[in-house]
């Protein structure tokens, strides 16, 4: 029987393995595809794996709910940060490697501190730092833009009515994004600030609740279309949740980039395979 954890970070859902001592196969896409798998695995959009690095705190290792490896997930990067945290690999910051990169990552609750076992937070708040982003296309009205994952952003109005799954699936396969294809998300402006936004995610190859490379290519897109400079705090509003995205904003070029939110523990169990 093998440990496995329940995370959701703005209502993107994960498998969690504590993988340090290297009992799951990496490559085995049947298991990772059975176990995401709603009616007859544990349920998930995605499953990570936590391992050793030499160099870094931890490896995330992170998979499509389609069985293969994937690459960035940003609401997958908070999680994975919150779990551990929750193992005692860290306390409040973190660097951490992942497919794209090197990540930091801080944690705060009411306390710092580490957190083991039955002792720790259901909920933490994470703030994740993104890659810089040195580019951004514009084609017709969209934007299509890198945060780790491609991804396409487009306006629309009534977005609570917008068929998402339907003009999401077009663009993603479309021949002019082969033959990774693109995650697509289509966002709205609040009257109150920020931008409400809606995510049709390549790999899962449905909408989900939220998507943090999305939000954060989302809120990059809408100041370059405002021509904003400088700092910029932009909130993100998904179906699961509230995200907050950090820059700075100089012509084509977003550093110094973080992606903040809730990271959620909803429960452990345990499977064999």
């Amino acid at each position: 029987m093998h440990r496995f954890y329940k995370y959701q970070g703005a209502g993107n859902d994960f498998i969690v393995f504590d993988n340090r001592n290297r009992f799951f196969d990496r490559n085995n896409p049947v298991l990772v595809k059975k176990l995401c798998d709603r009616r007859f695995g544990i349920g998930a959009d995605r499953l990570m794996l936590l391992q050793d690095h030499a160099d870094y705190d931890f490896e995330m290792v992170y998979y499509n709910d389609d069985g293969r490896e994937g690459s960035l997930c940003g609401n997958g990067g908070r999680c994975i940060a919150a779990f551990a945290n929750r193992l005692g690999i860290f306390t409040d910051k973190t660097d951490f490697m992942a497919a794209d990169g090197v990540h930091a990552a801080e944690l705060s609750v009411g306390s710092t501190g580490i957190f083991q076992e039955e002792n720790a937070p259901q909920e933490v708040t994470i703030k994740l730092q993104m890659n810089d982003v040195r580019s951004i296309q514009k084609i017709g009205a969209d934007y299509v833009l890198d945060t780790g994952s491609p991804h396409l952003v487009r306006m629309v109005e009534q977005l609570n009515l917008y068929p998402v799954v339907t003009e999401g699936r077009k663009i993603r396969y479309h021949k002019q994004y082969e033959p990774g294809g693109i995650n697509v998300n289509f966002i709205e402006q609040n009257p109150h600030g920020g931008f409400a936004i809606r995510t049709y995610e390549r790999g899962v190859e449905d909408e989900t609740l939220a998507c943090g490379t999305g939000a954060t290519a989302a809120a990059m897109a809408m100041a370059y279309q405002q021509q904003l400079s400088g700092e910029q705090h932009i909130p993100i509003k998904a179906l699961g949740g509230d995200l907050m995205i950090h820059f700075h904003l100089d012509g084509e070029q977003f550093t110094q980039v973080f992606l903040e939110g809730p990271a959620t523990f909803v429960y452990e169990g345990k499977i064999d395979f």
